[in-house]
């Protein structure tokens, strides 16, 4: 059975009352919906946040999904207006040094799970804490709308034209805040490595 059917028939037994289904189809889906929410609010709890809304109006909306396309697709485009919904309402208060120290503390509660991992070198974990941490400043950075699309075409691995549609606006539009996204973090990058 496919991923796509396992979620369709978990989202069945869901709408059928079943709370076990119900469960098992947010733990399927919370990593991904977690890490997009983090990348997109720049901190811990605003993503705890937003994946709280997104799984809320997924519950709500449960029984309007048509299996048009897959859950996952549904999903995204629910977090992706919930994300744009969050941005309205809350003042643009995650400057680069809050965004870089919400990263920091998230990447060192995963670094002390790692401490019980013995062949894992401890230069190599550090440096990947710090690039996370950078990483997730510079996203932070970035204006929501091209966060949106950096966030769908590489994290989600979404077409440029499923990401047009998920947004309403044309696969052109798509590439060109995708491609301005990415000159922007590479100046960022180049800034912050003082190139």
């Amino acid at each position: 059975m496919s991923l796509a059917e396992q979620d369709d028939a978990l989202i069945r037994a869901a709408l059928e009352g079943s709370a076990r289904s119900w469960d098992q189809l947010v733990r399927r889906h919370e990593t991904q919906v977690y890490n997009f929410s983090l990348r997109l609010t720049g901190n811990p709890a605003d993503a705890l946040d937003l994946m709280q809304e997104v799984f809320l109006g997924v519950y709500r909306n449960l029984h309007r999904f048509r299996g048009e396309s897959q859950f996952s697709t549904w999903l995204f485009r629910i977090a992706h207006n919930k994300a744009i919904d969050m941005a309205r309402r809350r003042p643009s208060s995650t400057s680069l040094e809050s965004a870089l120290e919400d990263a920091g503390d998230l990447i060192e509660a995963r670094w002390q799970q790692l401490d019980d991992v013995p062949e894992q070198d401890p230069q190599a974990l550090l440096d990947e804490r710090q690039r996370n941490a950078l990483l997730l400043a510079q996203m932070a950075a970035l204006p929501l709308e091209q966060r949106l699309v950096v966030e769908l075409k590489v994290f989600q691995s979404l077409t440029f034209e499923e990401i047009a549609e998920l947004q309403d606006i044309s696969a052109n539009t798509a590439k060109t805040r995708f491609y301005t996204a990415l000159r922007r973090l590479k100046a960022l990058m180049e800034q912050d490595h003082g190139m």
